[in-house]
């Protein structure tokens, strides 16, 4: 349509050009005079512009119809096309509508038929339902019709005949029980024994240890009988000095060539052997020297007490030890128990308790660990009412140990009650190697406990600074502090601890308490 206006609107503007021109040719000729001629030439010119812009315009009109007809045709068939491809869709959608819906149809169907046969299945289990609660009426009816038959026979009730029936079952399975019982009692404590026998005689095999051979002397040697003299120094000044900074007494006798060092504890006369080596090596002895070469002996001594610690739990593959639990199993070196080195026997319990746990198929390191600080409450001098085991339990926890090594230590005597298998264990080994022949001299733990408890009374008492006991427990040496304790108070001092010691102690023989005060002037040139 606005194709063919286009067209019509070129033909008219092509005339009115026409007409135009034609208009003007006129004008121009009239204008130079001819009028006549000129007119008649214009109008032919006129004419002939007309009819060419008449064809002109129709074949413009009809190249312009031609191409709305194309372009008609092509947007009819792309609208054709469109339309085509809707109604498609309409079809495809229609059929898929239709497909739920038939979908839908079976659905329905077959859940109708469903719940017909539901329907059906219900109605039939509520008919033998009812048939059955029926035929259970009957029975029961029946039951107690022959209980009562029953009754008048045996001339009992129902409950009297279960009362005596329920009797009789007790009787009879109590007693087939109790033979059960007995015999599964009898079987176990033969397995037990059997087994347990094994395990502890394939332990003990393993393992071979010395005899105990602690004592409390050492011999000193000498290279000559001269040495003897600068020991004891001008009116005994050295080897006194020695024997208070030591606390260990120094027997010198007519034996050639040596001295004995006398003292219960293996520590302190350890320092006292260390020290004399020293000092006889250096050849300078006077009572400063003396108390400089035993303090830093002393020191000397902790290291090794760490080192032998360390040695200790690298030999026995142990690992992960807090350093104040290696420094105690060092310590253990120098103690005792009835005769018997500490640190030997608390080695020979964890090589026990490891073998003992792999023969039981338990941990056997965790084992070792618990055998070698089950006596780490031996250790400590500070705490002497706490048992042993007890003591050793709380340091263990103290350090980070586990609650199974931290049971094993504190129930090994028990004292506490044994939550893990580990506990027996470290309890049975621990009285293997206790008991084995030669392991331990009752009398020398008795013997050390008696000087212990001597020194322990004179710390008792105010302004004391150290306590000696020595003379095998004869004499007990007592020195004080000069600011707290008068010359005349020092007297009374030694008078209330000799009483003490009657009071509180059995001893043989008596003992004697020196009590030594001594004031010191120190000063240092510049």
């Amino acid at each position: 349509m606005e194709t063919n206006i286009i067209v019509i609107i070129s033909a008219i503007v092509a005339l009115i050009i026409g007409l135009a021109i034609g208009f003007f040719i006129a004008k121009s000729i009239v204008e130079k005079g001819k009028p006549s001629q000129l007119i008649a030439d214009a109008r032919k010119e006129a004419e002939s512009l007309v009819k060419d812009a008449q064809v002109k315009g129709e074949k413009i009109k009809s190249e312009k119809t031609y191409r709305a007809k194309e372009k008609f045709i092509e947007l009819k068939s792309a609208h054709e096309k469109d339309i085509m491809q809707r109604e498609k869709k309409m079809e495809d959608a229609e059929k898929r509508v239709k497909d739920k819906e038939s979908k839908v149809s079976n659905e329905l169907a077959q859940n109708k038929r469903l719940t017909q046969s539901l329907d059906s299945k219900v109605k039939d289990l509520d008919d033998k339902r009812e048939a059955f609660s029926k035929k259970q009426e009957e029975i029961e009816k029946t039951h107690s019709q022959q209980i009562k038959q029953l009754e008048v026979i045996s001339g009992m009730s129902g409950e009297d005949a279960k009362k005596q029936l329920v009797e009789s079952l007790k009787d009879t399975a109590r007693t087939e029980a109790m033979s059960i019982i007995q015999d599964t009692i009898e079987e176990a404590k033969l397995t037990a024994q059997q087994e347990a026998r094994k395990v502890i005689i394939n332990t003990i095999q393993r393992i071979g240890t010395e005899e105990a051979v602690e004592n409390c002397v050492s011999v000193f040697n000498l290279e000559s009988d001269d040495v003897k003299g600068r020991i004891i120094g001008r009116e005994g000044r050295n080897i006194r000095a020695i024997e208070a900074a030591t606390g260990v007494e120094i027997i010198v006798d007519d034996t050639p060539d040596a001295i004995i060092l006398s003292c219960f504890d293996s520590v302190r006369r350890e320092v006292a052997r260390l020290s004399l080596h020293k000092l006889v090596t250096d050849g300078r002895i006077h009572p400063a020297r003396i108390e400089e070469v035993v303090a830093k002996t002393r020191k000397q001594i902790d290291q090794e007490i760490a080192e032998v610690g360390k040695r200790t739990v690298i030999d026995l593959g142990i690992h992960g030890l807090h350093p104040e639990l290696i420094k105690m199993v060092g310590r253990m070196k120098y103690r005792s128990s009835y005769g018997q080195n500490l640190l030997q026997h608390s080695r020979e319990v964890a090589k026990l308790c490891g073998t003992m746990a792999a023969e039981l198929g338990l941990n056997a390191k965790l084992a070792k660990r618990a055998g070698l600080l089950h006596d780490i409450g031996k250790v400590p001098e500070d705490d002497d009412e706490t048992p042993h085991a007890i003591l050793g339990m709380k340091l263990a926890e103290k350090h980070g140990e586990k609650p199974e090594v931290c049971n094993a230590i504190g129930a090994h005597h028990d004292e506490i009650e044994m939550t893990s298998l580990l506990s027996p264990i470290v309890q049975v080994c621990d009285a293997i190697s206790g008991a084995r022949p030669g392991a331990r001299r009752q009398v020398l733990d008795s013997y050390i406990k008696r000087l212990k408890d001597l020194e322990d009374i004179a710390f008792g008492f105010g302004g004391v600074e150290k306590a000696y006991a020595i003379q095998a427990g004869r004499e007990l040496r007592v020195m004080v502090e000069s600011e707290k304790i008068s010359d005349e108070r020092a007297g009374q001092l030694s008078f209330e601890i000799s009483q003490k010691i009657q009071t509180d102690m059995t001893y043989p023989g008596q003992v004697k308490v020196t009590v030594i005060r001594e004031t010191r002037a120190v000063n240092i040139a510049k």
